[in-house]
């Protein structure tokens, strides 16, 4: 669609589009807001806690019952030693040892198994009810915002910054419970062990708590930069692929290559530095560790010496260390790797949180035999409430009525007829249709009673035949050759491979722009509006076929009130009133005939588009 981006580009400048690479700006809310969600499954999330704890729990009590093995084994080699026997080991105390460590694995490997599965569940869910929900956001989005963000930045919210967060939960959020638990557990039994020790321990955990406090205060920000720069170069990307004959027709490749580069370069820089911040605390949190293992293992062997605590119990309380640095390791990266996470997660709330358009009416209004005349009343409108395009716009389309809009780029000829679908809303005076307010009806129900076919044309993966049936679903397979035959389109479709079957996925780029046109023309007349759009429908054809489609046009038009944007004057000199646009004021109207005896803006318009084709 042609939207007078001369105009908007320049109101729009000033806008930003809220998804900088800042950090986050309120992450104990994206939190909570993240966790709220999650509660929608709170059954599975209750399973999960209660897999932790007792999954946990064996874990915990695994190194214990090692102790009580190795004390046993301890035991019979200092009787062996003091009568001077030979040491044997007691299989029926032992075997039962044993049998209970296995079980005790076993249970714990079970109750991982568990959590895990029911946490990729869970994270699989969000996923799901987070893009629903995007996916309807954008479609409760106004025309503006679209105006204001690249589809590839948007892209990224529905993909990327979904993916991590789910991800990252997948990955993370069990194994922050079980670190949590393992922890408070293994501490226990540290101080029933030997409180000496444990404090030893707790001097090196908190010195390695302070280190990882101080890395993780980059991490949030930096993956906020990897994941905008990520949106730079899916934005990127896209421009490039749906540009790519215009940037070979001017020769752009190596430019266009070069800006690759450089957003590549630009997200490897904030991805290697992202990286390094998230892994570079595990080392240094594991060397810190390592002295304290030091300090254990020597305080222990005096204890051991000295009676104070048994071998079982030393090597368990070496065991039970483990158990709580790797999970403060653990923690510790996994927090690193939440912070990505939650500016993600913001970034997707932000979307999810932009103003929609207004809701329809609570007690909407219906045409049902609607006529077609369009008035519209002293219309004031802006993109930008410090931008007003348009100042007291009035007009009236009498039902039936051709009606031509003609103007000089940015004039805001599509933007009219934007406003008559209500994809902006007016900031002041109001349109009607057959005397009812457009405001008062539902969008759906207004835009069921117009037919538009644009400059761009738009077809997605599917059969012609679907394409053509888009705006009518339960059409026959009759109206659908009935229309394609009044667009002048029957003859090259049934040329195609499979006819009206033919799958566009595949065959697209064999279909000319003209043929796409005629498609889309097909379409709206299967749709039978009341009024019918024309966006420079027959610029992409050539004059032959545009005299075919006018053809079908004049048919299609008649009886119902029809808006003409075109830039060949020499196509609309029969329409009932031609608009005269320029900057966004309707300057002239009248009959083709009227304006040229007027002898202003209109004629000097159409004289001088003569005057270049005689040169």
């Amino acid at each position: 669609m042609s939207m007078e981006k001369d105009t908007r580009e320049t109101t729009l400048n000033g806008f930003d589009d809220g998804m900088g690479a800042e950090r986050a700006q309120n992450a104990r809310g994206t939190a909570a807001r993240l966790l709220k969600t999650l509660m929608r499954q709170k059954w599975k999330l209750l399973v999960i806690f209660l897999s932790v704890i007792i999954g946990s729990l064996f874990n915990i009590l695994a190194p214990k019952v090692t102790g009580v093995a190795v004390n046993q084994i301890f035991s019979g080699v200092q009787n062996a030693l003091a009568n001077g026997g030979k040491f044997q080991v007691n299989w029926e105390t032992m075997g039962m040892v044993l049998l209970q460590l296995a079980g005790l694995y076993v249970l714990t490997s079970a109750f991982s198994y568990i959590q895990q599965n029911t946490m990729a569940g869970v994270s699989q869910t969000l996923t799901l009810t987070l893009r629903r929900e995007i996916s309807e956001k954008l479609n409760r989005l106004p025309l503006r915002y679209f105006d204001r963000h690249k589809k590839g930045e948007v892209l990224s919210r529905a993909t990327s910054d979904l993916e991590k967060v789910a991800d990252t939960l997948q990955d993370s959020l069990s194994q922050l419970l079980t670190a949590f638990v393992s922890i408070v557990g293994s501490f226990i039994m540290m101080l029933v062990i030997s409180p000496t020790l444990t404090l030893v321990a707790l001097v090196a955990i908190a010195v390695s708590l302070v280190v990882a406090g101080l890395v993780s205060r980059r991490t949030q920000r930096r993956f906020a930069a990897n994941q905008e720069a990520l949106g730079r170069l899916n934005a990127g990307i896209e421009e490039a692929f749906s540009g790519n004959i215009v940037i070979k027709a001017f020769n752009l490749e190596p430019q266009t290559v070069e800006n690759t580069k450089k957003l590549s370069e630009e997200l490897f820089q904030a991805g290697k530095k992202a990286m390094f911040s998230n892994y570079v605390i595990s080392p240094i949190i594991r060397l810190i560790n390592q002295f304290g293992y030091v300090a254990i293992a020597i305080g222990g062997a005096m204890s051991v010496i000295r009676g104070r605590i048994s071998i079982g119990g030393i090597q368990a309380f070496i065991q039970y260390v483990n158990q709580v640095s790797e999970p403060v390791t653990q923690i510790s990266f996994t927090v690193n790797t939440l912070q990505g996470a939650v500016a993600a997660a913001e970034r997707v709330f932000r979307l999810l949180d932009e103003e929609e358009e207004a809701p329809d009416p609570a007690q909407p209004q219906f045409l049902t035999a609607p006529r077609g005349e369009v008035r519209f009343e002293n219309v004031r409108f802006g993109y930008s409430d410090d931008a007003i395009l348009m100042q007291n716009v009035s007009f009236t389309a009498r039902a039936g009525d051709k009606i031509a809009i003609v103007g000089p780029t940015g004039a805001g000829k599509t933007t009219l007829v934007n406003l008559l679908m209500r994809f902006y809303e007016l900031q002041g005076g109001r349109i009607t249709i057959d005397g009812v307010d457009i405001a008062s009806m539902t969008r759906g129900h207004l835009r069921s009673l117009m037919g538009m076919v644009l400059q761009d044309t738009w077809l997605f993966g599917g059969t012609i035949r679907d394409n053509i049936a888009y705006g009518k679903a339960d059409a026959t397979d009759e109206q659908i050759f009935a229309a394609a035959k009044a667009a002048r389109a029957d003859h090259f479709i049934r040329t195609m491979p499979l006819g009206y079957d033919t799958v566009l996925s595949d065959e697209i780029a064999s279909l000319s722009q003209g043929q796409r046109q005629l498609l889309t023309i097909a379409r709206a007349i299967l749709a039978d509006p009341a009024i019918l759009i024309l966006d420079e429908a027959t610029s992409s054809v050539d004059t032959r076929t545009e005299l075919e489609i006018q053809k079908a046009m004049d048919a299609l038009m008649q009886g119902r009130t029809s808006f003409i944007i075109a830039h060949r004057l020499s196509t609309i000199r029969d329409a009932n009133c031609i608009l005269v646009m320029k900057d966004g004021a309707i300057i002239e109207q009248g009959s083709h005939e009227e304006l040229m005896k007027l002898g202003k803006f209109y004629a000097d318009l159409y004289n001088s588009q003569f005057a270049a084709k005689a040169a």
